[in-house]
């Protein structure tokens, strides 16, 4: 065989993806509780200006729904406490609970503690909070980014705090109900300059109707695939519950992409376009390439979405 998982994360690596992303969020992790639960707050206030962040589903309210309400009777101060825990990462009962979460009831939770927080019902951060200087130049950062950089970072951020899901042993994964697969009369059909291949177009029009019962037949058995700034998801089986858990109602909007052949009868095809996510709308379309590495039967060995750098990069299709 000729490629190797890690092999195939190598193909086009002229592809210039948002390593900001990252180092901000490595760098956001260095402050302290405080101090990011102070930054999350102050930026979602800038970003609210530009973008709307779209309610919550009526599924995630209700699987976070008892967590939410145990924090908001507490008193204000161990409400704090409760977010400052979320941030450390401590062993409670809630960063427990929340660790079993999947990302779209975790981002839910945030979004409405914060309405709670702007309504006076849950503790706010304490009125003329000053922010630390590391602080204070992460915030910088992130406005500094594209919309599409900025949420994937303050997504990120979110998602990671809690206790260690490794740490929990056996658990039970909570995540929202599977939305059913739209109606074939609904699906609308991408075109992608300079790209026919059947495969991909599958690829694209089964993820945006959500059909991931179809969509992971175009996997290979071990297959893979890697989201942006993530070690690759091997195996159909964990590939298929990453699209329950977090691709439902994704808008993909390829563009351009260009098909090469590779060793051993296979094909490298790089895609460019825009991805839409339902807790953005279509306020903000992420820049992304999808990296596909197909085999001999047209089968998915590997893809490989990467937020990109710029939006310059959305031309860039060169090996």
């Amino acid at each position: 065989m000729p490629f190797s998982i890690e092999s195939a994360r190598g193909i086009f690596p002229g592809t210039l993806s948002a390593d900001v992303v990252p180092a901000t969020i490595a760098r956001f992790n260095q402050l302290s509780a405080e101090d990011q639960l102070a930054l999350i707050w102050f930026a979602y206030l800038e970003m609210g200006k530009t973008i709307t962040v779209a309610a919550l589903g009526a599924a995630s309210m209700v699987l976070a729904e008892n967590t939410l309400n145990e924090i908001r009777d507490m008193t204000p101060m161990q409400q704090s406490q409760a977010m400052c825990d979320l941030a450390n990462r401590a062993d409670t009962p809630i960063c427990r609970t929340y660790a079993t979460w999947s990302v779209n009831i975790k981002l839910g939770f945030w979004y409405q503690l914060g309405k709670w927080m702007d309504e006076g019902l849950v503790a706010p951060i304490p009125k003329g909070y000053q922010l630390s200087a590391n602080a204070s130049a992460v915030l910088a950062t992130i406005e500094g980014l594209d919309p599409g950089q900025q949420i994937t970072v303050l997504r990120n951020c979110v998602v990671d705090m809690g206790f260690s899901s490794s740490k929990l042993g056996s658990y039970t994964r909570v995540s929202e109900p599977v939305v059913p697969p739209k109606e074939i009369s609904q699906r609308t059909q991408v075109k992608i300059e300079g790209v026919t291949n059947p495969t991909v177009l599958k690829y694209m029009n089964n993820l945006n109707a959500n059909d991931f019962d179809t969509l992971i037949t175009l996997f290979t058995a071990d297959g893979a695939l890697q989201p942006p700034f993530q070690r690759p998801i091997v195996g159909k089986d964990n590939v298929l519950r990453f699209f329950r858990e977090e691709c439902q109602n994704l808008k993909l909007i390829p563009e351009r992409g260009v098909s090469e052949p590779a060793e051993d009868n296979y094909t490298q095809i790089k895609v460019t376009g825009k991805v839409q996510t339902p807790w953005f709308g279509g306020e903000v379309g992420m820049n992304v390439a999808w990296r596909f590495l197909l085999n001999p039967d047209d089968k998915i060995f590997f893809v490989a979405i990467d937020l990109l750098a710029s939006p310059k990069e959305l031309l860039n299709l060169a090996r």
